[in-house]
């Protein structure tokens, strides 16, 4: 029919431009955030990238949720705004007839939540895990910034350089304290480079300084000058064993344990998909709009049910988690909130009664 095909072409584009402008305001978010930690030296500026590209992959099923819940409550609360649904109603068309054309745009959307929560969202996590570990392992120098003291992740060594010269990539007067061997050696260099031998290791080496090697408040100080000293910063990077935590198991492991939290954990992916499905046939009758209530009802409405129901969600994950209610309890709360739209779906069919007199011929007719 003509109105399945205008709608289902106004919620494509509808959802595209609520998919990119929430992409934006959460990526943008994001880098701020790991700029502002990249720029007090707490992860390499190489890093940033890589970490905001898995954060994007394990958002992207939240977005998807998003992006159909909004596209078809805008669409259709401008189509109650504008009196075109007032003429679809006239001209025999249903509310529910909107049923079908709601769900030709949902249930796309939902395979491919489906499949990002269940396939991509655990890889994505399980990649960012060893990356973070990769980065752990080299003692990050790269991710020094000028005039900020840098503590290695093995808390063992303190770094810090006053400025790059940016010439083969060097830095001008570098101070780095070793707290290793029962002794603290403090150093001093004019320059200095990060460089790889044959054997693959990671070397810091300093050029025209000075070691003092000894320990706070004794006398016994050793002094040294130097015009090349070379630190041994790591060896090759080891192998990184997969991460056992739930976020990182896939689908098919957790369906395979018996822990309780391994079962909080596939339910709630399993829920993203139905909670698409379930949070756009909510849309329909939430998006009833009265010019004389106000404009923004509705929208208020819908934010709350919305909360609602992530809540609910998340607190029957979390008595799964506790082992308190089985893991079919979760889908709860996906029964109760369809039960909800359905019901609202055809009070909204009869607007001219009211929410009494519609509950009544419900119980005369049961």
């Amino acid at each position: 029919m003509v109105f399945q095909k205008s709608l289902t072409r106004e919620l494509t584009f509808t959802a595209v431009s609520v998919f990119v402008v929430l992409l934006a305001i959460l990526v943008t978010t994001q880098t701020i955030n790991l700029l502002g930690r990249a720029a007090e030296g707490r992860i390499a500026n190489e890093a940033v990238a890589a970490l905001i590209g898995f954060w994007t992959l394990g958002l992207f099923p939240l977005l998807l949720i998003l992006t159909v819940f909004i596209s078809v409550l805008v669409v259709l609360t401008r189509l109650w705004r504008d009196h075109e649904m007032a003429v679809w109603l006239a001209s025999g068309v249903s509310l529910k007839d909107w049923v079908k054309p709601v769900l030709r745009f949902a249930v796309p959307l939902a395979i491919l939540v489906g499949i990002s929560s269940l396939l991509i969202g655990p890889w994505a996590e399980q990649r960012s895990h060893e990356y973070a570990e990769i980065l752990k392992q080299h003692e990050d120098v790269s991710a020094i910034s000028p005039g900020i003291f840098k503590e290695s992740h093995s808390s063992r060594r303190v770094y810090f350089v006053e400025n790059f010269s940016g010439k083969n990539g060097s830095a001008a007067n570098i101070f780095m304290q070793d707290m290793s061997k029962g002794k603290v050696a403090s150093i001093f260099a004019k320059s200095g480079r990060i460089v790889t031998n044959e054997q693959g290791e990671r070397l810091l080496l300093l050029e025209n300084g000075r070691r003092y090697v000894g320990n706070p408040g004794e006398a016994d100080y050793e002094v040294a000058e130097f015009a090349r000293y070379s630190v041994v910063i790591n060896d090759q990077p080891q192998f990184i064993p997969s991460g056992n935590s739930r976020q990182t198991m896939t689908s098919a492991a957790l369906a395979l344990s018996d822990k309780a939290g391994d079962k909080a954990e596939l339910g709630w992916r399993v829920s993203m998909p139905i909670s698409t499905v379930v949070l756009a046939l909510l849309a329909i009758p939430l998006s009833y709009f009265n010019p004389r209530s106000g404009h923004t009802y509705n929208l208020l409405l819908a934010l709350l049910a919305y909360f609602v129901y992530q809540n609910a969600l998340t607190l029957c994950r979390n008595w799964v988690l506790q082992d308190r209610l089985s893991a079919y309890a979760m889908l709860a709360p996906h029964m109760l909130m369809l039960l909800v739209a359905l019901g609202m779906l055809a009070y909204r069919n009869r607007p001219a009664s009211s929410p009494g007199r519609f509950l009544g011929q419900l119980i005369r007719k049961s």
